[in-house]
């Protein structure tokens, strides 16, 4: 795959933080069903910094900007900087592509999509997005890519990093908008035993299961929360967060759900969408 960052490290692990759906607007007094995105991101990166860990890089999957604003962007790019970290992204359905070329493309930001972590491990950054609708499809063009850097790296463990949930939610609102050519996915994975987990976004709730085999890990949304197990559209009051991740040598992963506790942040539970 073209486009490969190397970050060598002689560790033993290699530790992720993953930031999802901060869904940030041009004003930064804007709201989304009640809460200001604004305020709930920057008390999640102001918990995260409190924490004092130190992550190797920093994966943002999706929905960094809800407008398609330039200033959303900037903003965004000028609140990662204190980390001192690279910043991975990609895509959600949220997001304007052209946008994110024209802005997200100074440090600490990184356009890379295939990463060489350390001596063990890999991550592939997938682009789900179809423009203009909330569902999600992998092109040919990416699961070709995705295939590719499999096979040129067969003795590499390999996180897979997307927008859109493979999984049922068992919330038919919300499962209409998932990855639609998950079975295509699942056809490319299957030959290569060195892939062990897949991450994403966009459901804006927290799970931990399996798919064929392969760990599965969603993560909390740094503004509004989905309720699992609806068939309507339904807030949570659960607090924004964030993942941390472990990638260990011997291809195991550690991984942490965490939430804000210093402030809070409650929707407006009468929006019946968005």
């Amino acid at each position: 795959m073209k486009n490969t960052f190397v970050y060598q490290a002689e560790k033993p692990v290699i530790k992720l933080l993953q930031i999802t759906d901060p869904h940030l607007f041009k004003d930064e007094s804007a709201e989304l069903l009640g809460v200001n995105t604004q305020a709930s991101f920057a008390q999640v990166l102001k918990e995260i910094q409190q924490e004092n860990n130190q992550f190797d890089v920093i994966l943002a999957t999706g929905d960094l900007v809800q407008d398609s604003s330039d200033e959303g962007y900037t903003r965004f790019v000028e609140m990662m900087k204190p980390f001192n970290k690279p910043v991975f992204w990609i895509p959600g359905n949220h997001d304007f592509q052209p946008k994110m070329a024209e802005f997200l493309n100074q440090p600490p930001m990184n356009a890379a999509k295939h990463l060489l972590l350390g001596k063990h491990w890999q991550a592939v950054l997938l682009d789900s997005q179809v423009y203009g609708v909330p569902h999600g499809q992998l092109s040919q063009h990416q699961l070709d890519l995705l295939k590719e850097t499999l096979e040129k790296n067969p003795e590499r463990y390999t996180l897979v990093v997307l927008h859109h949930h493979l999984l049922p939610t068992n919330s038919a609102w919300l499962d209409q908008h998932n990855l639609r050519n998950s079975h295509e996915l699942a056809e490319v994975l299957s030959p290569f035993t060195n892939v062990k987990a897949i991450l994403y976004g966009h459901i804006h709730q927290e799970v931990n299961s399996e798919w064929n085999g392969y760990q599965v890990m969603a993560t909390p949304a740094t503004c509004i929360q989905f309720k699992p197990d609806c068939q309507y559209f339904s807030l949570d009051t659960l607090q924004p967060g964030w993942r941390e991740i472990e990638l260990h040598s011997d291809g195991s992963i550690r991984t942490q759900v965490k939430r804000i506790q210093q402030a809070e942040f409650l929707p407006n539970m009468q929006e019946d969408g968005y």
